[in-house]
């Protein structure tokens, strides 16, 4: 088992998984939620916001383990309605402007907490 990852900057696990883990030269973030650390908050009702958080608390992550972004390998986002897809990537764009990483996105009937979306991502360390 790799190097448990976990920071105050995140929201902590709501269940039995670290926020990420490091194994070799890979960091692994467990899907993160739009859950706005500062004010406990979790963003159900604009998408584009719920993005941002849950990619500002994949972007903490990886700054615990001494990576960023630019890192980033794979994304995997799960949303709960793609027709808020375009909206999505409008927020995505702006956090991989230049050779985004590969990605996967799928509609799901559910995520915790009754969340909109859910992203994770892998990074190398380079």
């Amino acid at each position: 088992m790799g190097k448990v990852i976990n920071t105050h900057k995140a929201p902590k696990a709501i269940g039995p998984y670290s926020q990420g883990i490091a194994e070799g030269n890979f960091v692994y973030t467990s899907g993160q939620l739009p859950l706005e650390v500062a004010i406990g908050a979790l963003e159900k009702t604009d998408i584009k916001l719920a993005a941002k958080n849950s990619l500002e608390n994949c972007r903490v992550i990886l700054e615990e383990a001494g990576l960023s972004l630019k890192d980033v390998v794979k994304t995997l986002v799960f949303m709960t309605d793609l027709s808020e897809f375009a909206a999505t990537n409008e927020v995505y764009a702006s956090y991989f402007p230049e050779n985004p990483p590969a990605r996967s996105c799928v509609q799901v009937a559910a995520l915790p907490l009754g969340a909109k979306i859910e992203i994770e991502v892998e990074a190398l360390k380079a």
